[in-house]
């Protein structure tokens, strides 16, 4: 079946770690000038996890309420993007299925390419929605950006996950077509299975990254794209916050169009606010972008957004969206705003403990202390299996308070 109705982004949440390290904290221990991270990098503070927090509970609490509002009768697939996965085999949103107890008949797929997982999933529920309009795709984007202590890319960290309700019809955005891709094998970022931690080189990916925005815009345009006129600002992937700013001077050098200064920043600034106190978080981040543009105070009825997505390695892709007129009756900037303020404040030492106590990799059994703030928790690991539970959660989702799940792996 085809359909000839709009798709695209029906509701977003948004949720981030329960710890904050600011950036002012961090600097009195790097020898970093606070001005350099403030600045240079466009960066503020950095969210964490907590010890009983993953990138599976992120991603359940920033659904949970998505499926409050809207139920689960439509929603036929579950697709989480992460380059943070705790499994090499098993869908991180298998776990985040149990959690939320959806209906056995969902498909869930986990996706993988850096930074960029997540607007792939989007378009992939775009296109299974345009095939069969009766069904809803719920996308999830988290992660854990970390970097070894002391190294270049440490005051870029970060945590948070995005949910997005995808539909025909959609109150937020609706999803325009065409896309401009660019791919190209560079070893900018990446990380080996054998490490914790990712590997980057920072000049090269940079340079890497607007190789990517002229390449993908190039592409937008060969396919009979809007012209950059048309577009009201662009939602960029933010490594770091002033990345964005870099980004759409390069793309406005790309078209053609005088790029300055004072209306850079004033269509940019509006995309940064919860990436510059939140940090990194990988497939999110983009959309954390387009979170803190909807939330902010500019009117967007009917606007055009473009958006830029990139993931290392590379992949990268321009697209466009409308903003649906009424968009702001659908906006959960309290919850979002709460969210953030709710993060427990560390000093640098404490920080450190969080950065060195990883989980036990013997399959002994391992308890976890209760410190998160959100409505789910992984309480601990035994037999080499995560143990999860919800906590604090609505009556509307059918998982009650306390409700312990052992979630035992795939063969």
């Amino acid at each position: 079946m085809t359909n000839d109705r709009a798709v695209g982004i029906h509701d977003l949440s948004f949720r981030t770690g329960s710890l904050v390290l600011t950036h002012a904290e961090l600097s009195k221990h790097t020898g970093a000038s606070v001005a350099k991270y403030h600045k240079g990098l466009g960066q503020q503070a950095m969210s964490l996890p907590a010890a009983d927090e993953d990138i599976v509970t992120m991603a359940a609490d920033a659904a949970a309420p998505i499926i409050e509002r809207h139920g689960t009768d439509r929603i036929c697939t579950l697709l989480f993007a992460t380059e943070t996965s705790i499994d090499q085999s098993k869908a991180a949103g298998v776990y985040v299925h149990s959690l939320l107890n959806l209906p056995s008949n969902i498909r869930v797929v986990e996706l993988k390419q850096a930074c960029y997982g997540a607007t792939a999933a989007l378009q992939f529920a775009a296109a299974l929605v345009q095939r069969e309009p009766e069904q809803q795709v719920l996308v999830l984007a988290s992660d854990i950006a970390c970097y070894d202590l002391d190294s270049p890319g440490e005051a870029t960290q970060g945590a948070a996950a995005v949910a997005m309700l995808v539909s025909v019809d959609p109150s937020l955005v609706e999803i325009n077509t065409p896309s401009g891709l660019y791919t190209h094998d560079v070893m900018d970022f990446w990380r080996p299975n054998y490490r914790a931690t990712a590997l980057v080189n920072g000049k090269k990916s940079m340079a890497a990254y607007l190789a990517a925005v002229e390449g993908a815009w190039h592409d937008y345009q060969a396919r009979e794209g809007l012209s950059i006129e048309k577009i009201r600002t662009v939602c960029y992937h933010q490594p770091f916050t002033r990345m964005a700013f870099k980004a759409h001077r390069h793309l406005l050098d790309t078209a053609g169009v005088e790029a300055d200064a004072t209306a850079t920043d004033h269509a940019i600034a509006p995309t940064t606010h919860y990436n510059e106190i939140i940090g990194n978080s990988y497939t999110a981040s983009l959309y954390l972008a387009l979170a803190s543009l909807l939330d902010a105070e500019d009117e967007l009825d009917a606007e055009t957004l473009g958006f830029f997505s990139y993931g290392s390695g590379s992949v990268a892709e321009f697209f466009t969206g409308r903003v649906v007129p009424g968009y702001r009756a659908q906006l959960r900037t309290t919850a979002h705003l709460e969210a953030i303020s709710r993060r427990r404040d560390i000093d640098y030492n404490a920080y450190r403990r969080v950065h060195t106590q990883p989980l036990p990799d013997d399959g002994s059994q391992h308890r976890l202390p209760h410190q998160t703030q959100g409505s789910f928790r992984l309480s601990g690991m035994e037999d080499h299996q995560r143990i999860y539970e919800a906590v604090h959660v609505s009556a509307d989702i059918a998982c009650s308070k306390g409700t312990h799940r052992r979630l035992t792996p795939t063969v």
